[in-house]
């Protein structure tokens, strides 16, 4: 791997010594008398702004603004009148006249206007649902994640209540307008993940690896997203951490299923946070009846370590790393005449590292540069009955993105370019005793990308963008452009439209046999209405995406790699509708998610195109809250709907040619914020399927015929009927909380 990584060290290097290059003040510039320039820039309010380019006119000498608007730079050019230049995106430049060579320069309080063709009117937002601070337009916050009933702090469970999706309970990851799971990606500070979710058997909902407390932001976009990012047919999820840590505090959790002990330190310029986690369901096993026979319940250990430090006046290097263990063992319902009695004993052992680290800062005439180096190293042994399949993936990211957001105020740039590494590597053994397959993916890849957000006039903005990708392993090249476009229609509301081409390498499990594969590949088209007045939100998506080049193979023969090939297509298309009102109901906040989904497609072992058995034709989530402030509690429930999915019932004619019953839930939560021995505290109780319905995930058949030539079947159910979870959060020594306040 570090083979693998030396050509992409050498080219940041390069960049690195480049902009070095770039920042020596010009030849004719005079080394004596430096002249030191100070001050802060407001808005037009008397707000401060952060991140102003401020430079002298005809020089490489300057610097953006801090988080409270200040400036402090020195140059050496020769005394004498010069023009300082102060601009940001959005607001009209300003140029100062300047003496240099009589002493500091102290400019106080400089002040921007807006400009009324500012990018900030008029976003593009096709596709995207954004959970941030940052945009005006805000549909989801972080808070949400572990607040939304039925969600249980899963970053996948709080996004299933989104239009797009489709809830697969045996599964527990995101399915989006009709796409696999593999084809949604997450990113943590622009940087790939590439084992989102814990491990996991087959017909056992897995969990999101990373706690949503982590983030301070977080895009999920549905399709037609920025060619930011790639290797990602359906959808991306982009997660932004936090920075500093506001405080010094600790933390304790004491849950039913096991608990966490956390301590954040908090310096002037430096914060860092410990945590360590416990989870044991045998004892919730123990008293709550189960559909699965667990010989061992579920037992994960965990900790994390994370590290921020303001670097110079502007900066911020943060690193985050992340170790968790996973064991469990179960004898799941079996139809087939060994396993009929006691059930097919299946065991996991699931041990996975993770680090990111990241750097930004601002550099010269509006530049900026973030950076990052992710590294993951995943071990997953499954042993199913006397069979052992054991996967150790090891990968490694690095990637170098350049922004000006001021060298226009019709316009700003990013650039970028990202380096991947992977060593795949899979031994199997059908019994202790046979000899041991193994089988192996080194792919190495390279990808860079251009993209500008463009003001066409006051109502109308673009994003133009591209993405080329090389994969060494498949000897292939892809390029994919990118084009989005928003129109203002008033006040309050705005139309997005939104389209491009999306390019993925073809899953390990695929790789593993075949390595004479193409890029699989979607084209998107979205055309999207928004419309946000007092803290309510309409939003209305047609979409349709083209899948062509999919991966295809011959059930009957996997381990053949001749019969694998980009032979496979299908499509998807529909309407997804949100409406969230926070205004009209005091201390209230609801949503409501529907979506219509008609997709077909042939890839992998489909003999035919068909619709793919992880696709609900209409899906239905309601979502509210309710915050009683006499009483400091918060009341939350979740309502889900999905039309029934198709599955393949070799006992009938064709191909996943039956359907599912539809799937309900009703989901309730209570929050109560109180203070126990002096310190916040939060009791949550939250329970899921409270109206016991009983919601059938697929059904498991024998591999052979009975004598009356019919299959059996065994039905795939949750492992309970129902989920009962109980916390309490205490933190210590926080700052003071304000128990009336709804919790936002």
């Amino acid at each position: 791997m570090k083979t693998s990584l030396l050509p992409l060290l050498l080219l940041l290097s390069a960049a690195h010594v480049a902009l070095a290059q770039t920042a020596t003040p010009p030849a004719h510039q005079s080394t004596t008398a430096p002249t030191r320039l100070h001050g802060v820039v407001h808005d037009a309010t008397g707000q401060p702004l952060p991140g102003v380019n401020v430079f002298l006119k005809s020089t490489f000498d300057g610097a953006s603004t801090d988080s409270l608007g200040r400036f402090d730079f020195r140059t050496d050019r020769a005394a004498g009148p010069a023009v300082l230049v102060v601009s940001f995106i959005g607001y009209v430049p300003q140029e100062l006249l300047v003496t240099l060579g009589e002493g500091a320069i102290s400019l106080p309080n400089i002040r921007l206007k807006l400009n009324p063709a500012a990018l900030g009117d008029v976003v593009v937002t096709a596709g995207a649902f954004e959970a941030s601070d940052a945009k005006r337009g805000t549909l989801l916050k972080p808070l949400d994640i572990v607040t939304t009933a039925g969600a249980l702090g899963d970053v996948a469970g709080a996004l299933n209540a989104l239009p797009g999706t489709t809830r697969v309970g045996e599964d527990g990851k995101l399915f989006v307008r009709g796409g696999a799971a593999s084809e949604t990606k997450y990113y943590i500070d622009g940087l790939p993940v590439q084992t989102p979710y814990g491990g996991a058997v087959p017909n056992v909902a897995s969990r999101g690896r990373f706690s949503p407390f982590l983030f301070k932001g977080l895009v999920f976009s549905t399709g037609g997203y920025s060619a930011e990012y790639g290797q990602a047919l359906s959808a991306v999820v982009v997660q932004n951490s936090t920075d500093l840590a506001p405080e010094t505090q600790s933390s304790v959790s004491l849950m039913s299923v096991g608990g966490s002990l956390g301590r954040t330190r908090r310096w002037e310029r430096t914060s860092v946070a410990v945590s360590a986690d416990y989870t044991n369901l045998a004892p919730y096993y123990n008293l709550v009846p189960q559909n699965l026979g667990w010989d061992r319940a579920p037992l994960a250990l965990g900790g994390s370590l994370k590290v921020a430090h303001k670097a110079g006046e502007a900066g911020m290097l943060k690193i985050y790393s992340t170790y968790s263990r996973q064991r469990l063992a179960l004898r799941q319902p079996d139809p087939s005449p060994a396993y009929a009695a006691d059930g097919h004993p299946i065991t996991l052992a699931n041990d996975n590292a993770y680090l990111n680290a990241t750097y930004r800062t601002p550099l010269v005439r509006g530049w900026s540069l973030n950076s990052g180096l992710a590294l993951t190293v995943d071990d997953n042994l499954i042993r199913p009955d006397v069979q052992r399949v054991r996967d150790l993936d090891q990968s490694a990211v690095a990637r170098v993105v350049l922004t000006n957001d001021s060298a226009s105020t019709w316009f700003n740039l990013k650039i970028g370019l990202e380096g991947y590494a992977q060593r795949y590597r899979q031994q199997y053994q059908s019994s202790a005793e046979a000899s041991t397959l193994a089988l192996a993916v080194d792919e190495q890849r390279g990808s860079g990308f251009a993209e500008s957000e463009m003001v066409l006039s006051h109502r109308l903005a673009a994003r133009v963008g591209a993405r080329a990708e090389y994969s060494a392993l498949l000897h292939q090249f892809n390029a994919a452009p990118r084009l989005g476009l928003a129109y203002k229609t008033g006040e309050h509301s705005q139309l997005s439209a939104a389209w491009g081409y999306f390019y993925q390498t073809p899953t390990n499990d695929l790789l593993r046999i075949s390595h004479a594969l193409n890029f699989e590949r979607a084209e998107h088209y979205s055309l999207l209405f928004e419309r946000t007045v007092h803290d309510r939100t309409l939003r209305a998506e047609l979409y349709q995406k083209k899948y062509c080049q999919l991966v295809t193979y011959d059930r009957a023969n996997i381990y053949n790699p001749v019969g694998y090939q980009n032979a496979g297509s299908g499509y998807a298309r529909g309407l997804d509708v949100l409406f969230r009102d926070r205004s009209t109901f005091k201390m209230a906040d609801y949503w409501i998610s529907y979506g219509f989904l008609d997709t077909r497609r042939q890839y992998r072992a489909d003999p035919v195109a068909a619709i793919p058995i992880f696709a609900a034709r209409h899906n239905l989530s309601v979502v509210g809250k309710y915050y009683v402030a006499r009483m400091h509690t918060q009341f939350g429930f979740t309502y889900s709907y999905g039309s029934g999915r198709r599955y393949f019932d070799p006992n009938l004619p064709g191909y996943n040619q039956a359907t599912l019953p539809a799937y309900q839930d009703l989901s309730l939560n209570v929050s109560y914020l109180t203070h126990w021995f002096k310190q916040f505290t939060i009791v949550y109780v939250s329970a899921s399927n409270v109206l016991n319905r009983q919601n059938i995930y697929g059904y498991t058949f024998a591999g052979t015929p009975d004598a009356t030539g019919q299959y059996r079947s065994a039905a795939v159910l949750p492992p309970a009927p129902r989920m009962l979870f109980v916390g309490v959060f205490i933190s210590i020594n926080k700052t003071k909380v304000d128990l009336n306040a709804r919790p936002d």
